[in-house]
C-alpha cells in the first residue's frame, strides 16, 4: 500500500469579477461568525461561554480573558481554562462535566476553590491547578475523583500539603507534581495513599527547612524522579540527603533542575545518591564551579552510572579538577550535554587525562555549545561509539575533516550520526569523510546551506537513512546513494526529482517547489510519500487518473491486479480489529470455561487426583524400602478423623472405651489399636503422607462429624484424602460418628460418596443420655469389627 501525503497550498482559482467579490463578501462574513463564536459571550447569569470546541469535543478557552469559569458543552472531554484571570471555582461551575477527562486550569489567579467543585468530575483523569494563588489545599477536592491519574499543583503560595493527606484517595495517581517558592516542610504521611507513580516532581526552591525523613519514601515502585532543589536545599547536605535518599533507586531516573553551586560549596548532598547506586542521572541548568565538579567526580567513583544527561551547563572555573580526573566511570556509555556554556573560554583547559571517559561511551551528545573543534585524538578514543550527536554547533568542513581525521582510522563502530545544523559547505566533503564509517547507517545533515549537489559521491554502503532536509539544493543527482530506505529532502528548492532508488521505502519531499509528483518507476518499493505543492497565480492540480490505473503490489497473490477489481475479506483488512475480537472473545470463552470448571470442581478433582497419586506414589516406595517398620509403626483397626476441638470427646470417651474396655461396661469385648494423628503420626514426614498412610494402613476410617469438623482445614484434608480411599475400597471402610446434630448439607457437595454415606442409615449419633451409650458403643464395636451384632 503506498501512501501519499498531498497537501496542496495557495490553489488558485478562475471567476469573474462580480463572483470574486461575492465570495470575498461572504467568506468575510463566515470569518466574522467564527471570530464572534470564539470570543465569550454572556448568559442571563452572567456567566461567559466559550464556544472553541473542535469535533473531538476537546475545547481551548486559553488565553480567553475570563475571570470565572465559562461554560462548555457538558459533553467535552478536554478543557483548556489556563492563562486567563479566574479567580475562584464555585460550587457550580463545573456541575454537569461527568464526561470531562482533562481539566486544565493553570496560570490563573484562582486562589479559592469550593470544597464540593469538582465533585461531579468522575471521569478526570488529568488536572493542572499550578501557577495559581492557592495558600491552602483542601482534600475534599479530590475527594470524588478516583479516575484522577495526573495531578499538578506547582507554584502555588501553600506551606504544606495539609492534613489529613490529599491523596488518600486516587489510587490510580500516577502523575503527581507538587511544590513552590512557599513549601516550606514535608512531612510523614503528607503523601498517604500514594503508592506508585510514573513521574514525581518535586519544586523545593527557596523555603523548604523541614523534611521528615521518609516523607517520599513510602512511593514504590517510583519512575521518573524530577526535584528542584534550588537554593539552600542542595546546599543543606543533611536535607538534601534525606530527600534524595528516599527516592533513589537504581531504576529510577532522577533529574535535579536550577542547581547553582558556583563558589566554594560542596556536593556532598549528592552523597546519598551515590550510596544508592543509581543508574540515570539528569541535570538541568546547572552552575558548577571547579570545586563542585571535582566533588561530583569523587563522589560517583566507582557507581554503576550509566547515563549522564546536563541540559543547560554552565562551567565556572578553568578545567582544574585534579585528582578527580581519574574517577572511574567504566559503567558509563551515555553521556548528553545540550547549551553548554563555559564562562571564561580562553582560561579554561580541558586537561588531557579526562579523555579516558570517552572510550566507554556509546553514545555521545554536545548539542548547541559553541563547539568549534573537535580533535582527532578525541574521536580515536571513542572506540565503542555508535552514537554521535554534534548537531547546532560552529563545525566547518576544515574542522569536521579534522574531527573525522580525515576518514581515517576513527569511529569504527559508529551507527548514527547527526551533524545539522553547523556551518558547513561541501557536500562532497561530508560524504568523503564518513565512506569509511563501514557500519553508518543513519546521516543527519539537515539545517546546512547545501546550494548544490555533485554528480557523484561515495558513501558507506549500510547507509539507510539520509535527512538533508531544510538546505538550499535546487536540483538532485545520483550522488544519492542507492541503498537508501529513507530520505528526506523536505524544505529545499527542489523542483523535479529524477534519481533512481529501488530499495527507498520513505520520500519526504514537503516544502519545496514542485510541479508534478516525481515518476513511480524510480523507487518501485515505496510505501510513504510525503509532498506539498505550492501554486501560484492560476496554477491547477488535477489528479486524471482513477482506480483502474492503480494496481496491486501486496500481498504476494494479488500482486499485479487492478485495485477495482480486489475485495479483501475482513481478517486482511483489518488485521488488528480483527485479532482485538478473537482475543476478546477468546477470553470470554476461557472466563466462562473456567467459571464453569471450578461450579463442577474440575479443578479440586483434579488436584486431588495429582495429591493422592503422588502420596500413593511415595507410600509405595517407602514401603519397598522398610516395608517391616512402616507396617509395624502403622497396622490399625481405624484411623480417627477428628476436629481439634472435638480432642476432648475422642481422648476421654473414643480412646478409653476402645483401646482400654473395663470388664464392667464390656464384657469379654476386644480392644481396638486406634490412630490417632497428634499421637500417632511420624514427625518429619510429609502431611499427605502421614495421612495416605494411616488411611492405608487402618482397616476403617472413623470421621467424628460435628460443626467443628467441617469448619476444619486439617479435617477437610483427610476428607479430600478419604473420598478417593472410598472409591478403591468402598463405603463400608468408613464409620461416621454424629456428635452432635448435623444434616448432609453441611458437608461439601464435591465429597458426593460420604454425602450418599450421610444419606442411608450407616452413621452412629453419639447419645446425650447416658444410659443409650453402652448400645452405641457396642454398635461401634461391631462396625470396627464389620460383624452385624455383638459376640
Amino acid at each position: 500500500m503506498l501512501l501519499i501525503r498531498i497537501r496542496p497550498l495557495g490553489l488558485g482559482f478562475s471567476f469573474s469579477c462580480r463572483m470574486k467579490h461575492a465570495c470575498l463578501r461572504s467568506f468575510t462574513l463566515f470569518l466574522l461568525t467564527l471570530l464572534r463564536l470564539g470570543r465569550s459571550s454572556s448568559t442571563a447569569d452572567n456567566q461567559p461561554s466559550c464556544h472553541r470546541c473542535d469535533p473531538q469535543l476537546s475545547c481551548n478557552c486559553s488565553c480567553g480573558g475570563f475571570t470565572r469559569v465559562p461554560t462548555v458543552t457538558d459533553q467535552a472531554r478536554t478543557l483548556d481554562l489556563s492563562f486567563n484571570n479566574i479567580t475562584a471555582v464555585t460550587d457550580d461551575d463545573l456541575k454537569g462535566h461527568e464526561q470531562l477527562k482533562v481539566l486544565d486550569l493553570h496560570a490563573n489567579r484562582i486562589a479559592i476553590i469550593h470544597p464540593s467543585a469538582l465533585d461531579s468530575l468522575w471521569s478526570l483523569e488529568e488536572l493542572d491547578l499550578s501557577d495559581n494563588q492557592l495558600s491552602t489545599l483542601n482534600h475534599s477536592w479530590f475527594s470524588h475523583l478516583g479516575a484522577l491519574q495526573k495531578l499538578h499543583l506547582l507554584n502555588n503560595p501553600y506551606s504544606r500539603l495539609g492534613s489529613p493527606s490529599l491523596f488518600r484517595g486516587l489510587v490510580g495517581l500516577r502523575s503527581l507534581a507538587f511544590g513552590g517558592p512557599a513549601l516550606q516542610e514535608l512531612r510523614r504521611g503528607d503523601l498517604h495513599g500514594v503508592t506508585q507513580l510514573d513521574e514525581l516532581t518535586v519544586h523545593a526552591t527557596n523555603n523548604l527547612a523541614r523534611y521528615q525523613s521518609g516523607a517520599l519514601a513510602d512511593i514504590w515502585p517510583l519512575g521518573r524522579v524530577t526535584l528542584n532543589l534550588h537554593g539552600s536545599s542542595l546546599t543543606n547536605v543533611t536535607l538534601a540527603s534525606a530527600v534524595l535518599g528516599d527516592v533513589s533507586y537504581p531504576e529510577t531516573p532522577i533529574t535535579l533542575e536550577n542547581i547553582h553551586l558556583t563558589g566554594n560549596e560542596s556536593a556532598q548532598g549528592l552523597r546519598e545518591a551515590a550510596r544508592k547506586r543509581i543508574r540515570q542521572l539528569s541535570f538541568r541548568n546547572l552552575s558548577i564551579s571547579d570545586e563542585v565538579a571535582m566533588d561530583f567526580l569523587l563522589l560517583f567513583d566507582g557507581v554503576p552510572l550509566t547515563s549522564l544527561s546536563f541540559d543547560g551547563l554552565t562551567l565556572t572555573g578553568d578545567g582544574s579538577w585534579g585528582p578527580a580526573i581519574k574517577t572511574n566511570l567504566g559503567s558509563m556509555d551515555e553521556i548528553f550535554i545540550r547549551n553548554l556554556v563555559v564562562v571564561d573560554i580562553l582560561r579554561f583547559v580541558m586537561t588531557a587525562d579526562l579523555y579516558f571517559i570517552l572510550q566507554f561511551q556509546r553514545k555521545m551528545s554536545i548539542i548547541n555549545s559553541k563547539v568549534f573543534l573537535v580533535s582527532c585524538k578525541t574521536t580515536q578514543l571513542m572506540v565503542n561509539a555508535e552514537y554521535l550527536d554534534v548537531s547546532d554547533n560552529l563545525l566547518t568542513d576544515l574542522t569536521l575533516e579534522y574531527m573525522m581525521c580525515e576518514g581515517n582510522s576513527t569511529l569504527k563502530e559508529l551507527r548514527v550520526l547527526n551533524i545539522s545544523g553547523n556551518p558547513l559547505k561541501s557536500l562532497s566533503t561530508v560524504s568523503r569523510l564518513v565512506a569509511k564509517l563501514t557500519k553508518l547507517t543513519h546521516l543527519d545533515i539537515s539545517k546546512i546551506s547545501y546550494s548544490s549537489m555533485p554528480s557523484s559521491c561515495s558513501w558507506p554502503s549500510a547507509l539507510r537513512y539520509l535527512n538533508i532536509s531544510v538546505s538550499k539544493l535546487t536540483t538532485t543527482t545520483p550522488c544519492l546513494p542507492t541503498s537508501l530506505e529513507v530520505l528526506d529532502l523536505s524544505y529545499n528548492d527542489l523542483r523535479d526529482f529524477t534519481v533512481l532508488l529501488p530499495v527507498l521505502r520513505e520520500l519526504y519531499l514537503s516544502g519545496n517547489k514542485f510541479l508534478r509528483l516525481p515518476s513511480g518507476h524510480l523507487f518501485v518499493n515505496l510505501r510513504i510519500l510525503t509532498i506539498q505543492f505550492h501554486f501560484q497565480g492560476g496554477g491547477d492540480l488535477q489528479l486524471t487518473d482513477g482506480e483502474a490505473s492503480y494496481v496491486c503490489d501486496s500481498p504476494l497473490h494479488l500482486q499485479g491486479k487492478p485495485v477495482s477489481g480486489v475485495h479483501l475479506s475482513v481478517v486482511e483488512c483489518h488485521q488488528v480489529l480483527f485479532v482485538s475480537v478473537s482475543c476478546g472473545l477468546a477470553l470470554v470463552v476461557g472466563v466462562v470455561l473456567c467459571v464453569l470448571l471450578w461450579r463442577l470442581h474440575v479443578f479440586w478433582y483434579l488436584r486431588m487426583t495429582w495429591a493422592w497419586l503422588k502420596a500413593k506414589r511415595n507410600s509405595k516406595n517407602r514401603r519397598c524400602r522398610d516395608t517391616e517398620g512402616w507396617e509395624a509403626l502403622l497396622s490399625f483397626d481405624a484411623f480417627v478423623s477428628y476436629s481439634e476441638r472435638d480432642a476432648g470427646w475422642v481422648e476421654n470417651f473414643l480412646v478409653p472405651e476402645l483401646e482400654e474396655p473395663s470388664d464392667s461396661n464390656s464384657g469379654n469385648a476386644r480392644s481396638f489399636t486406634l490412630c490417632l494423628h497428634k499421637r500417632d503420626f511420624l514427625p518429619g514426614r510429609w502431611i499427605m503422607d502421614n495421612i495416605m498412610n494411616a488411611i492405608e494402613r487402618s482397616r476403617r476410617t472413623v470421621f467424628v462429624l460435628s460443626e467443628n469438623f467441617v469448619h476444619s482445614d486439617w479435617c477437610r484434608f483427610e476428607l479430600d484424602f478419604s473420598h478417593f480411599w472410598l472409591f478403591d475400597v468402598g463405603v463400608d471402610a468408613a464409620i461416621l460418628i454424629l456428635l452432635e446434630p448435623l444434616s448432609k448439607d453441611d458437608v461439601p457437595k464435591r465429597f458426593c460418596k460420604l454425602r450418599k454415606i450421610m444419606s442411608s442409615t450407616t452413621y452412629l449419633e453419639w447419645p446425650q443420655e447416658e444410659e443409650r451409650r453402652p448400645e452405641f458403643w457396642r454398635s461401634l464395636r461391631n462396625a470396627l469389627r464389620g460383624d452385624q451384632e455383638d459376640h
